[in-house]
């Protein structure tokens, strides 16, 4: 046992509570986000009574390791009062919570040092399990409950304020999505004096190709005539194993979300790996688009926090020749509209979803005048501002919570050293 760290099994006791009498009827699963997620199971015919309570304050988690990666699926409920999980599933409490905080407790199986360790401990001939005499000698420091908890309040702290800015960030997506539909669904930009274009009296022409009434002036077009870029990357020779710690930014569909970048979990090359993917090097302001997988048709712009960058296959840039345009085909990708349509070339193959590059190329979209284009994307420009900053702030605030996370070793180390220098001084 490493010094100042206590066996956990004197602190934990296993929970088997089934649900005979069908009280509860909230059906929840474990993600390797160790969070509770609503169950995705086909559950006809099920047999409820057999499954799991599980209440609040109390953990559950997957013994069963083996398909889930580097990564264990445990998590504490917090969300809801009880429910019910599966019968596979372990359950478990702390025995007494002025030993151990809850919340303590699960910051410590959110490190990734926890992971590593319940892989590595997971045995078994057909499938890896970390069964619950590994748990109970999972090791950690236990401080005094005061200090748990002053830990756990400046964990939350973290939390809170990155759910905070993510709130406000959907807001602004909620924002640009409602501007672009009042501009370019309803067509009530603003005109040259400034009011409504069409409940102002504004000129529409009928388009033969929407079967509507459109604009003056504005045209259906294909991207291949607007774009000066269209294409996607690859994966380097060697695939995750040939990627770096830090370096040029490899763009994976995993990174790209509707009106937002992700960079959790990016990828990195090196130099002479790039090189051989100069011809997918991304720029500011251009709109990358997933075309393969369950994420198809996924649509963001990356920052400049990023570049340089490149993108691997399964994610293609769409370059606009005039950049005013860039934020207008960024929130029309995303739109309703266009989205399903996407989607539904994607589903046309024989054999996965996915988008080619000459689907990309030969689709069509309305195409406002240059004048609304530039208007629009300057109004944009304001709000991705906005968001970027608070981006960026998550972002420190992620790196806070992890050296948190980290710390949590130190805690019993660092107050022994200061007692023993009390002592000295006495």
């Amino acid at each position: 046992m490493q010094k100042n760290y206590k066996k956990l099994g004197p602190y934990i006791k296993p929970v088997d509570v089934r649900n005979k009498k069908f009280e509860v009827e909230t059906l929840l699963g474990v993600s390797v986000q160790k969070v509770f997620i609503p169950s995705i199971a086909n559950t006809v015919g099920t047999d409820f009574r057999k499954y799991k309570i599980v209440k609040k304050k109390q953990f559950t988690y997957i013994p069963d390791t083996s398909r889930r990666g580097d990564k264990i699926g445990i998590a504490m409920l917090e969300e809801h009062d009880i429910a019910l999980v599966s019968q596979a599933y372990s359950v478990f409490e702390i025995s007494n919570h002025d030993e151990l905080e809850p919340e303590y407790l699960m910051m410590w199986f959110r490190r990734p040092e926890f992971d590593r360790y319940a892989r590595f401990k997971s045995h078994g001939s057909v499938r890896e399990i970390f069964d619950w005499n590994e748990m109970c000698e999972v090791e950690l420091p236990i401080p005094s409950i005061e200090k748990q908890r002053a830990i756990v309040k400046e964990y939350n702290i973290i939390v809170k304020r990155i759910k905070l800015n993510e709130q406000l960030n959907h807001k602004l997506e909620e924002t640009a999505q409602a501007l672009h539909k009042y501009w370019f669904v309803d067509f009530e930009f603003p005109n040259e004096h400034d009011k409504p274009y069409k409940s102002s009296g504004g000129k529409m022409i009928y388009n033969e190709e929407l079967d509507k009434e459109v604009p003056g002036g504005w045209e259906v077009d294909v991207l291949k005539n607007k774009c000066s870029k269209i294409g996607s990357g690859s994966t380097p020779r060697g695939g995750k194993d040939a990627y770096k710690h830090s370096g040029i930014s490899l763009i994976r569909s995993m990174n790209v979300h509707d009106f937002k970048f992700k960079p959790d979990d990016l990828a990195f090359i090196d130099e002479a790996q790039a090189k051989k993917l100069i011809n997918v090097k991304v720029l500011e302001d251009d709109i990358l688009l997933n075309i393969t997988g369950a994420s198809v048709a996924r649509c963001a712009k990356v920052s400049t926090d990023y570049l340089p960058a490149r993108v691997n296959q399964h994610v293609a840039i769409v370059r606009m020749k005039n950049a005013d345009y860039a934020n207008y085909m960024l929130c029309a990708l995303c739109s309703t509209f266009y989205k399903r349509r996407l989607i539904g070339v994607s589903e046309s193959g024989s054999t996965r979803e996915a988008i080619t590059k000459e689907d990309i190329e030969d689709f069509d979209v309305l195409f406002p005048d240059p004048r609304i284009a530039k208007l629009f994307n300057n109004r944009l420009n304001v709000l991705f501002s906005q968001q970027l900053m608070r981006i960026r702030e998550i972002q420190h605030l992620l790196e806070m919570k992890n050296l948190l996370l980290s710390k949590m070793t130190k805690v019993e180390t660092e107050k022994k050293r200061l007692a023993h220098q009390k002592n000295n001084l006495n």
